[in-house]
């Protein structure tokens, strides 16, 4: 080994990527967001702090202190639930994953508990649960001890609070068929924006793109081959995980026409963004890097692994400007729920931001550009 020659290799590779002014922004500012976003998820302590609608059909004093009691830890804010309405389709309305319905008769149980000496008087609370969501267990542990804490300070025979649950889902799922449709979802991503970046990266690296202009191939033409060929790919790799998933893990998920929606709406809307990033990143080695970029935070903030709702409030008001947070939204509601309203409003925003970055990425790419 010649240690003058390694060195001066070394000063030429430093000073490539000094003249990669994206390359450097990408592949340092990429870390440091994703440190700056998970410290925030993860250590701030509003992610402990969970948002609990109560239905209180006793509108009494003792439910109105059992309220407070539910408050007065810091890990839960109540929040009120209209008490003509029904708990289950509020909660599926509103997309919540707990709701805690406190009984008619609560105070009555309650005075003849406390004012009585009635050992036996106790109460059912219902919690309306989303078994789906991976936070509940979370509040339900919570919710429990609380519960606890409170049965123990009054004696009887028996608890005076019982909990008592109820699904808002039509039949019981496993964590997995609710993973899937997300893992279709990053899939499909990751593929159509890293292949529409490298690819066009490379291509403009080599000058191949320059060349284009002398044939009879437009921009759109470009694009919508890209999108075509990202089709195929998209098509293959949603099989792919459909066939594992049923074949291993047996899922039971409904496959309809928004499947195939879905996978055409998500190929425009990243071969779109795709497209439009490669005028930041010129040179192959900066693109991965800012797919990077892009790709990882979208992929964590986009309720893919984990609730959105784990997320700190500000977070939660970004990720619902993120496409692939609809495209979870909507897979899950056309293979999970049978929403069809809901895959019909998340199908329609996709689209929107498809054919704005369709349009952005044909305008964005000029031949003479390049």
């Amino acid at each position: 080994m010649t240690p003058r020659i390694i060195a001066a290799n070394l000063v030429v590779r430093l000073k490539s990527l000094g003249r990669e002014k994206s390359a450097m922004f990408f592949t340092i500012a990429f870390p440091v967001i994703l440190v700056l976003v998970f410290g925030a998820i993860f250590t701030t302590p509003e992610h402990r702090d969970f948002a609990l609608p109560v239905q209180d059909l006793d509108q009494s004093a003792s439910s109105e202190d059992l309220l407070n009691k539910l408050s007065a830890r810091g890990v839960f804010r109540t929040t009120p639930v209209p008490a003509d309405a029904d708990a289950v389709q509020y909660a599926r309305d509103h997309k919540l994953t707990l709701v805690l319905v406190i009984p008619r008769g609560y105070q009555a149980a309650h005075a003849r508990r406390v004012l009585e000496g009635d050992g036996d008087a106790s109460v059912i609370l219902t919690y309306v649960h989303d078994p789906s969501s991976t936070s509940v267990e979370t509040k339900l542990h919570f919710l429990n001890s609380i519960v606890a804490a409170n049965n123990q300070r009054m004696s009887g025979t028996v608890p005076f609070i019982t909990l008592e649950e109820r699904s808002i889902l039509e039949r019981e799922y496993r964590f997995i068929e609710f993973f899937v449709p997300g893992i279709i979802a990053m899939a499909v991503m990751t593929s159509c924006l890293s292949g529409a970046l490298n690819l066009n990266a490379e291509l403009r690296q080599k000058g191949i793109l320059r060349k284009l202009a002398t044939t009879p191939i437009t921009p759109p033409d470009w694009l919508l081959s890209n999108i075509l060929y990202q089709l195929v790919l998209a098509v293959v790799s949603t099989a792919s995980i459909l066939v594992v998933s049923y074949a291993v893990f047996d899922v039971r998920l409904l496959i309809t026409g928004w499947l195939p929606v879905y996978i055409v709406l998500e190929v425009f809307v990243f071969v779109g963004i795709g497209m439009m990033l490669t005028c930041v990143a010129r040179e192959a080695e900066s693109a991965t890097a800012a797919a990077n970029a892009f790709l990882f935070p979208m992929m964590f903030l986009s309720g893919t692994f984990f609730p959105v709702e784990m997320m700190p409030s500000f977070l939660q008001s970004f990720a619902r400007v993120l496409p692939l947070y609809y495209v979870n939204e909507g897979l899950r509601a056309a293979m999970i729920f049978d929403d069809n309203v809901a895959a019909l409003r998340c199908a329609a925003i996709t689209a929107a931001v498809g054919a704005v970055v369709f349009v952005a990425g044909a305008v964005i790419t000029r031949w003479d550009n390049d």
